[in-house]
């Protein structure tokens, strides 16, 4: 029998003591609707906080590891997460980010035995005093196939990060230098795939304002060398056409989404 754990959740963070707490909260809420709770490992993979960031998650005790040390940035935290990692599958939560609701974990795990590749669902966008902004797929031009290809991403990142879960063994590491490093990652664990399941239920409450958002113009930039990577120069540059046109347009009928 495999004693090791069928899911870890991966939350990277960096003087993260604002926001990490309700992270926390609602993975403890989950965890309370568990049936086997030792089926989840938790790992914090910090950059080496001064705030209270590692104070507050010593007060968990579902935390399974903490590693607190300097990092080349988000994705080399998110590396270090995957070399740790002892469960069958990955789910990186960032902070500030949440469980979408008590019910989540449970419905997850058991949707895990049917043992896909690749898992996905929607993302409910939060503002920062835990206000609903609406389901990615609404919010964004991004709307959410549930026959997902990694052809779907030619025009960009097709599901939200937070609402995607991949099996170990296909995951490869980041481009820790690539803003977009999250969008060639996904299209990787698709590429090698060999079952994608989607999820009936919204798995995520993604808290608007990331490390790309911040970084607009070079996480555009770091967009097009991973869709040029994946689908060559010409169409990528076709796509930007619609990704720009599809993005003007979306924007005049719902307003700005970034």
């Amino acid at each position: 029998m495999d004693n090791n754990p069928l899911l870890t959740i991966i939350t990277v963070t960096f003087q993260a003591e604002k926001y990490l707490a309700r992270t926390l909260d609602s993975v403890e809420s989950a965890l309370s609707d568990v049936d086997h709770p030792a089926r989840l490992e938790y790992l914090i993979i910090d950059g080496g906080s001064r705030d209270q960031t590692l104070a507050i998650a010593g007060k968990y005790r579902f935390i399974s590891k903490i590693i607190s040390e300097k990092d080349k940035g988000l994705y080399d935290a998110m590396n270090k997460g995957l070399r740790l990692a002892s469960g069958k599958y990955i789910w990186f939560l960032n902070a500030g980010d949440e469980v979408f609701d008590s019910q989540t974990l449970q419905d997850l795990l058991s949707s895990l035995e049917t043992g896909a590749a690749v898992y996905y669902s929607d993302a409910m966008m939060v503002r920062e005093d835990g206000t609903e902004v609406g389901l990615r797929s609404h919010f964004t031009p991004h709307t959410l196939p549930e026959n997902l290809r990694w052809q779907d991403f030619a025009l960009g990142m097709k599901v939200c990060h937070q609402a995607f879960i991949a099996r170990k063994d296909i995951a490869p590491f980041y481009e820790h230098e690539n803003l977009s490093a999250d969008i060639d990652w996904e299209i990787e664990c698709l590429k090698r795939a060999e079952s994608v399941q989607f999820l009936p239920f919204t798995l995520c409450r993604y808290l608007l304002g990331g490390l790309s958002v911040k970084n607009h113009r070079r996480s555009l930039t770091d967009r097009y060398k991973v869709l040029r990577k994946h689908f060559g120069l010409v169409p990528t540059l076709f796509n930007h056409l619609r990704i720009f046109w599809r993005g003007y347009s979306f924007a005049r009928k719902n307003g700005k989404y970034w």
